[in-house]
């Protein structure tokens, strides 16, 4: 597979981000010169978990929020960060500072379980603390993005129960996702739809999945999917304004018969989908995304005040 990303991770390429400074256990490295070991657990296992965020009008979007759920899932896998919530915090803002960084940010947040002595999956073989890295790129998502409508494909890659691995952890290890992806690209749709166990929709492979029904939104019961910090916000979004809207179990007869659908994601907040398996729903972005789209940019900007 070649070319860019597409959906709602296309971005405007930005030339400055050829000189970013990106940190490593704290200290700031040029890009070309930014690495980690090959006994790092992040590298050969996928051990650790991440967070993407937003910066807006100098601020971190939501960072509480983020923050708790990296914290919640490093202590599910039972990993220490090695880091106060505070000192973290404190490291990502120094980041942005040395890499003069005020809007139109988008930060990778990654922390590991750290070197190991050998390569075996053993964290008992682990030697020193957790590897923590904080990439900053000067990325904004194309604008058509919120206008156009995505189509989505629905993949055979099911999101697994908690007992085979939990989808609930925002973890590195995503190859499950990846084979939706390629899966998706393949059949020519921008990303990937996904369903549970049970034959209902979960989410997508990198945003979550929303769609809209008589006036009332409908989203997964997020059994099967991370706990999306822009969905969230979304569902709050439809609340207060006296949207309704309902996490339930619902089938692929649903989406074919929606009016509208959507996706959520901290890198793009709301992205219309026109399609879903070749049913078109919209042409673009309907009147309810529309609208829920202005009030969670006005979100954003209470939230960086």
């Amino acid at each position: 597979m070649t070319g860019t990303s597409k959906g709602t991770h296309e971005y405007v390429d930005d030339p400055r981000n050829a000189d970013i400074l990106i940190s490593v256990n704290g200290e700031l490295f040029p890009r070309e010169k930014a690495v980690v070991s090959v006994f790092d657990s992040g590298f050969i296992l996928g051990d650790g978990v991440w967070e993407g965020l937003r910066v807006h009008h100098g601020r971190i979007v939501f960072l509480d929020r983020h923050l708790e759920r990296l914290y919640e899932g490093a202590k599910a896998i039972d990993m220490d960060i090695g880091l106060t919530p505070e000192a973290l915090e404190k490291r990502l803002y120094a980041t942005l500072q040395a890499n003069q960084m005020h809007d139109g940010v988008h930060i990778r947040l990654m922390v590991t379980r750290g070197l190991k002595r050998t390569p075996y999956q053993d964290p008992r073989v682990n030697i020193g603390p957790a590897t923590i890295v904080i990439i900053p790129e000067f990325k904004n998502p194309k604008p058509e993005a919120a206008t156009r409508g995505m189509s989505l494909f629905t993949v055979h890659v099911r999101r697994g129960y908690p007992d085979v691995q939990d989808q609930k952890l925002n973890s590195h290890s995503k190859l499950n996702c990846i084979t939706a992806c390629i899966q998706a690209a393949k059949a020519g749709a921008d990303e990937a739809l996904m369903l549970d166990p049970h034959g209902f929709v979960a989410t997508c492979n990198s945003t979550h999945f929303f769609i809209v029904r008589k006036g009332e939104v409908w989203t997964s019961t997020g059994e099967y999917c991370i706990p999306g910090i822009t969905r969230g916000v979304v569902i709050e979004l439809c609340r207060e304004a006296g949207i309704p809207v309902f996490e339930k179990r619902f089938s692929l007869t649903d989406v074919y018969g929606a009016q509208e659908a959507f996706v959520t994601g901290t890198f793009a907040g709301i992205a219309p989908v026109s399609s879903v398996d070749g049913r078109i729903l919209t042409k673009g972005r309907g009147p309810v995304v529309e609208r829920l789209q202005n009030l969670y940019l006005a979100r954003i900007e209470r939230e960086s005040t």
